[in-house]
């Protein structure tokens, strides 16, 4: 398998090399809360409403952005920049200029290992459709591989 993310700089892969970069975690879908006294990301288990929480995917991803206003494109550009990412994220691993995990399929070469090894959240989360935004801060979690911030 050619280690693209190790010999090319994000800002010259193309389209395919960037969108196989995503490990199918589903960690980035979660709704996070930020405490306004202390700027400190707290994630919760609360998915998108767009998040196939078996799949670990988005039902609509060509739309999202027109579906979730909010959603975050992911970019060369922008991706060292959001320091709520994930810590276990590929993007940012890249971006950090760390290396992938084992678990990760273009190391592993099966898509399914980063469920095997526990490090998704496929099927541990809640739609968010049936939590009222009040309600949100009794669904904060800390999901493996992730430190406390």
């Amino acid at each position: 398998m050619e280690e693209f993310w190790k010999k090319t700089k994000m800002s010259s892969w193309t389209k395919k090399q960037w969108e196989s970069l995503c490990d199918g975690c589903g960690k980035c879908c979660m709704i996070r809360l930020e405490d306004e006294d202390t700027g400190i990301i707290h994630t919760t288990n609360v998915a998108c409403k767009l998040f196939d929480r078996t799949n670990c995917n988005c039902y609509d991803y060509p739309n999202r952005n027109e579906n979730v206003p909010d959603c975050v494109t992911l970019s060369p550009d922008n991706v060292a920049k959001l320091h709520w990412m994930p810590d276990t994220c590929a993007y940012r691993l890249i971006a950090e200029g760390k290396p992938l995990f084992d678990w990760h399929y273009l190391i592993s070469g099966d898509r399914n290992t980063i469920h095997l090894a526990g490090m998704s959240v496929q099927d541990r989360s809640i739609c968010e459709t049936s939590v009222r935004f009040e309600d949100l801060e009794d669904h904060l979690v800390n999901w493996p591989g992730e430190r406390r911030r």
